[in-house]
This record gives C-alpha cells, sequence and structure tokens, in this order.
C-alpha cells in the first residue's frame, strides 16, 4: 500500500518526504565505549555515541568519520558495519559503524555537554537518547565486548 503524498493537483508533481540518513561509530577508549551527553534537542542531557547526518555528496562512511571527530574531537578508522537502524515512525535510517581511534583527545564537541566512556557493565541504559543509541549499542556489547 502506498503511503500518502503531497501531489500538485496542476501539475501532478509529488512532493517524496524521503528519509534523513544518520551515520554514527561506536569505539572503546582505554576499554571503555566512547559516550556524548547530548546538549541540543531531541533529548537534550541524554547520551548517544557520535554521529549525525549525511550531507548530499558525502559518503556514509565520511559522515561517521565528520560527525566522531566533530562531535568528540577523536578522529577514527572504520572497522565494518554494525548494522542499519530504521522504526516505522522514525524519519531517520542510522547507519552505525565500529570504529578505532586514530588521533585526537576525547572532548565534547559544539553540541555537547559532556564526553565520557563507559566499561559495558556501566553504560548508561535508561539515560540513553534514542531506540537507535540503545539497539547498537546492545549489539556492539554483544558482538565486541565481555559486559
Amino acid at each position: 500500500m502506498e503511503p500518502k503524498r503531497l501531489v500538485c493537483r496542476a501539475c501532478s508533481f509529488i512532493f517524496y518526504q524521503d528519509p534523513k540518513v544518520v551515520a554514527g561509530t561506536i569505539f572503546t577508549l582505554n576499554g571503555g565505549v566512547v559516550l556524548l551527553r547530548r546538549g541540543v534537542e531531541p533529548a537534550m542531557g541524554k547520551w548517544v555515541f557520535p554521529g549525525g547526518y549525511v550531507d548530499r555528496g558525502e559518503s556514509v562512511q565520511e559522515a561517521a568519520v565528520r560527525e566522531t571527530l566533530e562531535e568528540s574531537r577523536l578522529r577514527v578508522e572504520l572497522d565494518g558495519l554494525i548494522d542499519v537502524y530504521s522504526y516505522r515512525k522514525s524519519p531517520n535510517v542510522i547507519i552505525v559503524y565500529r570504529a578505532h581511534i586514530t588521533g585526537g583527545e576525547l572532548a565534547a564537541g559544539d553540541e555537547s555537554i559532556e564526553a565520557a566512556t563507559f566499561v559495558a557493565s556501566q553504560i548508561p541504559w535508561p539515560d540513553l537518547a534514542f531506540d537507535s543509541t540503545r539497539a547498537a549499542l546492545k549489539d556492539y556489547v554483544k558482538l565486541y565486548l565481555k559486559a
């Protein structure tokens, strides 16, 4: 069944409300997963892994690396795809990569108020920002960390 779409009756132009693509990374520093406390809405004050929207003309992988640097002040290289997350009521498709640090020093970027690391047993599960944050971290812990 086709979703409802905005259509111009005069020229039949169809306005497609396509999803937005988000790229993120999950990685460790000194044995702990790097998380950032959001300083902006939505979910201000909640924890997320570094990530953000992919810009037009940018690859998803480039966006993941760029967003990680902007948000955590850490340079990373990607090690592989963790998974792709999407939800029926959300306009976002979230693509999350496993990464490793190649440089920089952990600090909160412009959109964060705090940067920290958490061993698997201390991840602040009730204070995570989004369903995709929770799902990707669960996958990462299960695949790559010992709780």
